[in-house]
């Protein structure tokens, strides 16, 4: 079995039981991230109504411009402040918050770090 897919199956194994707790409403929705080698995206979603909030990402347009690199823990830092301004814009105080799969260091860590910077309550 190739090593990277065996990460990913680890990784959507992880997935599915941190879902099974993680759910989203209107006034307090799930914050989920997916990090890919170039670029990090996270939403805000309201699982009851299945809908998407707000989303960012480090390819729009928000942020493509003041970023040097997109794939590094400074972006992600910046999308989770981006994040979080969205959110204050919407009167969402609080989320949940969905990791995918992710461990919680490197690029997770930076953007969890950014919305909290912001006050964003998770």
């Amino acid at each position: 079995m190739n090593l990277q897919h065996k990460k990913e199956q680890n990784r959507l194994k992880r997935k599915k039981r941190i879902r099974r707790h993680v759910f989203g409403t209107n006034t307090r929705p799930r914050m989920t991230i997916f990090k890919s080698l170039n670029h990090c995206y996270v939403q805000l979603i309201d699982d009851e109504a299945q809908k998407t909030i707000v989303a960012a990402s480090t390819v729009g347009k928000e942020l493509k411009g003041s970023l040097s690199q997109t794939g590094n823990t400074e972006a992600a830092r910046k999308l989770g402040k981006l994040i979080a301004e969205k959110a204050m814009d919407l009167n969402i105080v609080s989320v949940v918050f969905d990791r995918n799969g992710f461990l919680y260091h490197g690029r997770v860590k930076a953007l969890a770090e950014g919305a909290r910077e912001k006050g964003l309550q998770f």
